[in-house]
């Protein structure tokens, strides 16, 4: 499973030389590896629907207890087989579709690393793991939807997904962080998905807050309400995008992490009812945009929308069946119709349905793949979406005490799902349009061949679901439902539509209600458009004031923050250093009793205390500069005494070599300066005396409350027995310079060095002068 997602990755790294050497054939080159991929994941087909679990670990960073463990279970398995089959015949289809553009070879190695990120989320075991290969797929995206950069539309609707996607991520990595602590403890998390599966996280007091923020995770992935805006906008993305990102990849990364999940975390109302109503409320809400719309993509992304409600719906009432059986039937008609619909719009040159027409004689293999997709979306017999769509009708009915609204929910998202699915199949290709096509013809077989197959997938899934549906469903409902899987799974035809059921009444009633909106299409998009008024408090709208307040914001704290004026900068740090210090001081207790006590102090140290005292103020109450610098440093010659008395006399030879060098080199660049000048005023200055006694002061204290401190082992004891063994010095001050802390002296070293060159350079500029002597 690694190697899959290695081999993928290093694809992604050569396909800018692929396809400078092989020019648009390198994607048949890197579909065939891709489909290859798909074909070795199909090898464990029988193995992981007998009921067997396949794992995968290699170390990583054991200390942390993260390791690459994958896991290949029903669920993921479909998932994988999804990823690298459809993104086969997506990098085939983009071959043609891009074959002329200059940036083909990095939308390759973008597209692919979108994949290998797919395939590592929904095989990884880890959630650290998985929470890696998350976030590149946001980031992936959103280099994908704006592969064409130089549109502004392009890049916002990057940058909206990004924003929405990544700080859903910010909501999940809490949530998954609380969920390991949950199932482990807070000094050794689990971050194992099989342990969690195998814990009772449900009975932790964390259980709660985690399941919330991990769904806010999900939801913003999946588009649910209220996150459901950014995904109709991605379709600025090429259609190859659209078609990998609706039908197994992106947008099914919130479900597939609920659906994984869910054995751990479901029996709580907070998590079961959450995916009922936010689901069901996506359902019928993409259900209605879809129908307000006419371009192709707008349409089809709207659709996706309601499905993957419906999805998380299914989810909540533990319709397993009828979810497995719709992920896959979605996943087949959506890719079809997004790839068709991208060869459409490029030849039609416009795309809008309504004024597309008769494409059915330009394109007509295109017209056979997009016939065969529309149906199943419609949930025509005997098309896999059938079943799908009459399981989704009978676990409405009978999701208890739920059917009472997901009864009318589902019937009214199927009528509507009939209509979109006439909209965007029937209509550009088999009736009259408006737009006269400049230059008909079928698109390349690149193009074609990968719509046609999946469409002939989802007719055959639905005439004989018993050769892989069948075990698929049972194996991925385990997996959701949790071992095993007792139900029984029968998507026969003959089982679907006999005996005659309310669903399949209210299936065939969804047909005949969705072609009598067709017909009358017009009329109702003049009333369904009524409610775009709402669209003003809609949640994309609160987004972007959202956005545009930040931003304001932003502005604001920079002008006032970063004003250009040192003086603001110093004053910020110095106050905040202030508050934090006398906050933790103020809450330290018996501060009074570890200060340190000063009856012991002689006579010449408090003259030599109160000479520093006196210098500090005079060296800020004379005018003359020399003063000034003679005040400074009567403060540096007293600390070196200070350190001849109390044993340190090879500080104190430091700290008067240093000090007198300071003085020599103030004497010599002082003059070349200004005069002092006052450029505040009294209040200004007043403010600053406050702000530099509190420091002061403060300093002052931490100084003598680490004076009068005693730990039990103190650090010298350490650094004088490891001296001569260690480091092999006797001096232990230049032991600690040169040894302990050698990274800190050579910053020390280095930062010198560079001020050393600034006054060397300050020094040597001369003013340039005129002809006429000027400066």
């Amino acid at each position: 499973m690694l190697l899959s997602i290695l081999i993928l990755l290093a694809l992604a790294a050569v396909s800018p030389l692929l396809v400078r050497a092989l020019g648009a054939r390198a994607g048949l080159l890197i579909s065939t590896v891709s489909l290859g991929i798909a074909a070795w994941f199909g090898t464990k087909f029988a193995t992981v629907t007998g009921g067997e679990t396949i794992l995968e670990t290699t170390s990583w960073v054991p200390s942390l207890g993260v390791e690459l463990a994958f896991r290949l279970d029903g669920l993921a398995l479909l998932f994988a087989i999804l990823i690298s089959g459809i993104g086969g015949f997506v990098l085939l289809y983009t071959s043609s579709y891009l074959g002329k553009s200059p940036g083909l070879g990095r939308f390759y190695t973008t597209l692919l690393t979108f994949m290998a990120a797919m395939l590592g989320l929904v095989l990884a075991d880890n959630l650290i793991v998985m929470f890696i290969f998350w976030e590149l797929t946001s980031i992936t995206s959103f280099l994908l939807i704006g592969f064409d950069f130089h549109r502004e539309s392009a890049r916002r609707c990057a940058w909206q997904s990004l924003v929405v996607t990544g700080m859903g991520g910010l909501f999940l990595l809490a949530g998954i962080l609380l969920l390991a602590i949950a199932a482990g403890s807070a000094t050794s998390p689990e971050f194992s998905i099989g342990a969690i599966l195998a814990s009772d996280v449900i009975s932790s007091p964390l259980y709660t807050p985690a399941a919330i923020l991990i769904l806010i995770g999900c939801f913003s992935k999946s588009a649910m309400v209220p996150f459901h805006f950014w995904l109709p906008n991605a379709m600025e993305a090429p259609s190859p995008v659209s078609a990998l990102l609706h039908s197994s990849t992106m947008v099914k990364a919130g479900v597939y992490l609920i659906a994984r999940l869910h054995p751990a975390m479901s029996g709580e109302r907070i998590w079961d009812d959450s995916l009922v109503i936010f689901g069901a409320a996506t359902m019928l809400l993409g259900a209605i945009l879809a129908t307000r719309h006419v371009a192709f993509k707008k349409i089809l992304a709207y659709s996706t929308v309601s499905s993957l409600g419906m999805l998380v719906m299914l989810i909540g009432i533990h319709a397993y069946t009828a979810a497995a059986t719709y992920l896959l039937a979605h996943a087949l008609f959506k890719a079809c119709l997004f790839l068709v619909a991208g060869s459409a719009i490029h030849v039609a040159g416009t795309k809008d349905t309504e004024a597309i027409g008769n494409l059915r004689s330009a394109m007509p293999i295109s017209a056979i793949s997009v016939i065969l997709g529309g149906l199943s979306l419609a949930g025509m017999m005997p098309f896999l979406g059938f079943a799908g769509k009459e399981l989704i009708l009978k676990a409405g009915l009978s999701s208890a005490p739920w059917a009472v609204f997901l009864a009318p929910a589902t019937a009214i998202a199927a009528v509507l799902t009939v209509f979109a699915a006439y909209q965007v199949a029937f209509k550009p290709f088999f009736m009259k349009g408006t737009h006269e096509i400049a230059h008909p013809h079928e698109c390349a077989w690149q193009e074609w061949i990968g719509p046609l197959l999946l469409g002939i997938t989802g007719l055959a899934a639905g005439l004989a679901p018993g050769i892989f549906v069948v075990p698929f469903v049972r194996s991925v409902a385990s997996s959701v439902g949790g071992l095993p899987y007792e139900a029984d799974v029968n998507l026969s035809l003959a089982y679907l539509v006999w005996p005659v059921s309310l669903a399949l009444l209210l299936s065939i009633g969804a047909l005949v209600g969705g072609t009598a909106i067709f017909l009358v299409r017009n009329r109702y998009r003049a009333v369904i458009g009524k409610t775009t008024r709402l669209d003003t408090f809609g949640p994309e709208r609160n987004y972007d004031r959202i956005v545009t307040a930040t931003l304001n914001f932003a502005a604001l704290q920079t002008r006032t923050l970063q004003n250009g004026s040192l003086r603001s900068y110093t004053r910020v740090i110095v106050m905040t250093t202030v508050a934090a210090c006398a906050f933790a001081l103020i809450r330290l207790d018996a501060i009074q009793d570890r200060l340190p006590q000063f009856e012991n102090l002689s006579g010449f140290d408090w003259m030599l205390a109160l000479t520093i005292i006196a210098s500090a103020i005079a060296s800020t109450l004379i005018q003359s500069r020399l003063g000034a610098i003679a005040a400074l440093s009567g403060i540096g010659f007293a600390v070196a005494v200070f350190f001849v008395m109390h044993g340190a006399p090879d500080v104190a030879a430091t700290q008067f070599a240093v000090e007198t060098l300071i003085v020599i080199i103030f004497v010599l660049v002082i003059h070349r300066l200004p005069r002092f000048s006052r450029y505040t005023g009294t209040l200004a200055r007043s403010f600053d005396i406050v702000i530099a006694a509190s420091i002061g002061l403060t300093i002052t204290a931490l100084a003598l409350l680490a004076a009068g401190t005693k730990p039990d082992d103190p650090v010298s004891v350490y650094h004088a027995a490891e001296a001569v063994t260690s480091a092999y010095g006797r001096n232990v001050i230049n032991v600690i310079l040169v040894d302990y802390r050698a990274v800190d002296t050579l910053g020390e070293i280095f930062v010198l060095a560079v001020a050393a060159i600034g006054v060397f350079t300050l020094l040597t500029i001369r003013p340039s002068r005129d002809e006429g002597g000027r400066s």
